[in-house]
């Protein structure tokens, strides 16, 4: 298992959670986005600066995720596209995708463009809670846990 984050929009109190367990259980992280994102001094965590432009990081991620990596990300289309290559995705909220939830959220997702589209205001998505740090951490543990390590543990990042 690799974690990917989709790391321009991570917040940074997920990004530690992240830092934390990835340390803990020697798994491979890394964060992705078009600027400099700081991370500990470590043999596993890495940051990878991508070029500037729209969904330059998301499509980075796409093409590197293997089947088993798990990617953070808050974006549906990315999420959608890491299932559909084996992967695993889980928002920074804790909320796993899965076949179905990555349809039907792109559905809704669609369906709320199309009302801002025409003029509805529709706002934006709550703040973090401290709940939501915590199905997030403890979604995280569940993943970890039942990860099988491989050679993958040990694949390096681009």
């Amino acid at each position: 298992m690799h974690i990917w984050v989709d790391a321009d929009a991570c917040p940074a109190v997920i990004r530690d959670i992240l830092f934390r367990a990835a340390e803990r259980v020697q798994v491979p992280l890394t964060l992705v986005a078009n600027q400099a994102i700081s991370t500990p001094p470590s043999r596993v965590i890495r940051s990878v600066r991508v070029g500037s432009g729209f969904d330059v990081a998301d499509q980075f991620i796409a093409e590197q995720v293997q089947p088993g990596d798990l990617v953070i990300t808050a974006d549906i289309p990315l999420a959608a596209a890491v299932v559909g290559r084996g992967g695993q995705a889980l928002s920074p909220r804790g909320e796993p995708f899965t076949a179905e939830t990555v349809r039907e959220r792109l559905s809704l997702r669609d369906f709320m463009t199309g009302l801002r589209d025409s003029g509805v205001q529709t706002g934006g998505p709550a703040a973090l809670a401290p709940r939501d740090r915590q199905a997030f951490a403890n979604q995280l543990d569940r993943l970890l846990a039942r990860r099988r390590p491989t050679d993958t543990d040990k694949r390096p990042g681009p």
